[in-house]
């Protein structure tokens, strides 16, 4: 069923363009994010994640593909992208909530006119 031009634009408006909440993808990614300087085999995955050990593998592939993760050897970690797109999502909640703390009410819409999505220059 096609989809309105206004609908589509809010298809992952909100930021949130990761795995589906609930998925094996999203249990892992989640973990490896809360572990950013770490890698882990993927049977240390499976147990710190309670995902089955046959369906580790099959989704760090796909996370790998994605450039969500980074793979050598052995090892599984977070990708350098995932962590500066997380570092940069905090230093902007904590600049808004400076903000906020000071009585200034953020201009949301002169924000996004000059706003840099890191996602979209991943191949720079």
């Amino acid at each position: 069923m096609p989809i309105s031009t206004d609908r589509f634009e809010q298809l992952g408006a909100d930021g949130d363009d990761g795995p589906t909440p609930g998925t094996n993808a999203e249990t892992i990614l989640a973990f490896l994010r809360d572990n950013p300087d770490k890698a882990y085999t993927q049977s240390e995955i499976a147990d710190a994640t309670e995902v089955k050990p046959g369906s580790v593998g099959p989704t760090l592939v796909r996370l790998r593909e994605r450039g969500r993760v980074d793979h050598r050897g052995h090892y599984w970690r977070v990708a350098d992208h995932e962590r500066s797109v997380d570092a940069a999502a905090g230093q902007s909640a904590a600049a808004l909530a400076s903000r906020e703390a000071d009585d200034e009410t953020p201009e949301m819409t002169a924000w996004r006119d000059h706003a840099v999505d890191p996602r979209e220059h991943r191949d720079e």
